[in-house]
């Protein structure tokens, strides 16, 4: 999974490369909504000095990971990530697996269904299925979720390991008001919800955004250390609490575990004891 590393790491940890864990966090401030960025706005969305965030803007353009494309005074991803990107999902086996089921979950629901992953104290959206011929949620891929008040982010924080966990709620740092008692309370209420339906339906009064609701579940795979998150959401009007619970997510649960039968695994690790 992806994850920021603690100051403390970084001095005491004579392995951990702060150059190119810099140069890492320079590709990860992009977003898919950005027409391009400065090397100020990478100074502030990273926290390096802008200084050094030109050294390194310099030598992801040259290589090839970075690009001026129109303008040559904001850099975009380039083809260099691309081929990163692709060849990643590749050696995923469950990624290319899961494409179909979830594609025809998001039409036969008419919602938007979404795969993802940790990042550091936030949630990843890594990919997205939209629903054919109907209008969906405007989030994208690289738009990042909190732990605190989504569906995916409990779901998660009920399945992860305990180690896991403390990682979560260190990286996480009070973000929208999480502690440490609160979530456990998260994952002890998501994880009975686990337990006894499969999936994760967060009371909407709790939600981040008020124009989403969202239904969760996690998935284990052996190429990876952490569970991942499939989630199926949709404007308030279009999945209401009754049909999460009735309809949408029985069925994420059910695709879902059709994965895991295609990829020879056992019953989710979701569903042990705490």
């Amino acid at each position: 999974m992806l994850r920021n590393v603690t100051p403390n790491e970084i001095e005491t940890d004579r392995r951990f490369a702060t150059t190119l864990a810099r140069g890492l966090s320079v590709l990860r401030a992009f977003r898919p909504s950005d027409d391009g960025l400065g090397n100020a706005e990478i100074s502030e969305r990273t926290g390096i000095p802008k200084s050094t965030v030109s050294r390194l803007t310099f030598t992801l353009q040259k290589l090839g990971y970075l690009t001026h494309a129109r303008r040559h005074d904001r850099y975009r991803p380039g083809p260099a990530l691309l081929a990163l990107g692709n060849m990643a999902s590749a050696s995923i086996s469950f990624v290319d697996l899961s494409s179909p089921l979830m594609q025809r979950l998001a039409d036969e629901t008419g919602t938007l269904a979404l795969l993802l992953v940790r990042d550091g104290g936030k949630l990843l959206i890594v990919k997205t299925w939209r629903p054919r011929g109907v209008a969906s949620l405007w989030l994208e891929v690289g738009h990042r979720l909190p732990f605190n008040g989504t569906s995916s982010g409990h779901a998660l924080l009920a399945s992860t390991s305990e180690e896991g966990f403390d990682e979560i709620l260190t990286a996480a740092d009070g973000d929208r008001g999480v502690t440490r008692d609160r979530a456990e309370e998260i994952r002890r209420v998501a994880h009975n919800q686990l337990v006894t339906t499969g999936f994760v339906v967060t009371d909407p009064g709790e939600y981040f955004a008020a124009n989403i609701h969202a239904v969760a579940t996690p998935f284990y795979s052996r190429d990876l250390s952490e569970p991942v998150i499939f989630t199926c959401g949709a404007l308030p009007e279009v999945l209401s609490v009754p049909r999460m619970r009735t309809d949408v997510g029985p069925k994420l649960r059910e695709t879902v575990q059709e994965l895991e039968r295609m990829m020879g695994l056992g019953v989710s690790q979701a569903y042990r004891d705490l």
